[in-house]
């Protein structure tokens, strides 16, 4: 019983080899051929393919990195800008960004501030005078400020305007609130001047404004916005 089973699996194991072999394909006993030519024709450059070593991998990414950083380093640039200044000062503003700036990376414009106007309130014998009208307005649901010109503190301004007709709009709509003592005055005159302009500040050149310090005179770079 022993020999009939090991000749069992002899001649199965010789069969197997001649099917999968091609033996018996005169007999029309062949295995199915798997294969698909026809992905063949969709590959894109095969011939382009590189295998990269890890230290490859790495540089690349680092690479990657950088570039993302500098992007990131040029979209956080902003412009800036600064003024006005009148002839003498524009001079020695010139000369400081010649010689402390990278040419191309400032410019100076001729401007033009307008003037502002006021509804004012004012001045006070004194603080305490100064409090009760600031009550007297919250009771009427009128907003404030106190005024930032010396000249005219202590005082109060209930809108700050491009024009004398705005101005006195404002002065008549709050007189419908029952504010009987405002009036319309004008804060600050027109006045022509050079600005200065750095359209792309970003971290270096930030670095380097301390050179501007003493040049513009008090005057804040801002947000050319």
């Amino acid at each position: 019983m022993l020999r009939l089973l090991v000749l069992v699996l002899v001649l199965a194991n010789a069969g197997y080899w001649a099917w999968s072999n091609g033996v018996l394909a005169d007999l029309g006993f062949t295995p199915a051929v798997q294969s698909e030519p026809q992905r063949m024709t969709t590959q894109i450059r095969p011939e382009a393919i590189v295998l990269l070593t890890a230290a490859e991998a790495s540089k690349i990414e680092s690479g990657g990195a950088t570039s993302s950083a500098a992007a990131a380093a040029a979209e956080a640039s902003e412009c800036l800008q600064a003024g006005l200044f009148n002839e003498q000062q524009t001079a020695a503003l010139r000369t400081a960004l010649e010689t402390g700036l990278p040419a191309g990376s400032w410019q100076i414009e001729s401007a033009i501030e307008p003037g502002r106007w006021l509804v004012y309130m004012g001045k006070y014998a004194g603080e305490e005078a100064l409090a009760k009208k600031r009550s007297e307005l919250r009771q009427l649901g009128v907003s404030f400020r106190p005024v930032t010109n010396p000249a005219l503190a202590p005082g109060l301004s209930l809108g700050t305007f491009a024009s004398q007709a705005e101005a006195d709009a404002e002065l008549a709509r709050v007189a419908t609130r029952g504010v009987r003592t405002a009036r319309v005055m004008q804060e600050r005159a027109e006045a022509r001047g050079q600005i200065v302009k750095l359209a792309a500040v970003d971290a270096a050149l930030r670095t380097r404004l301390d050179v501007l310090t003493a040049p513009l005179e008090g005057k804040p770079l801002r947000s050319c916005a």
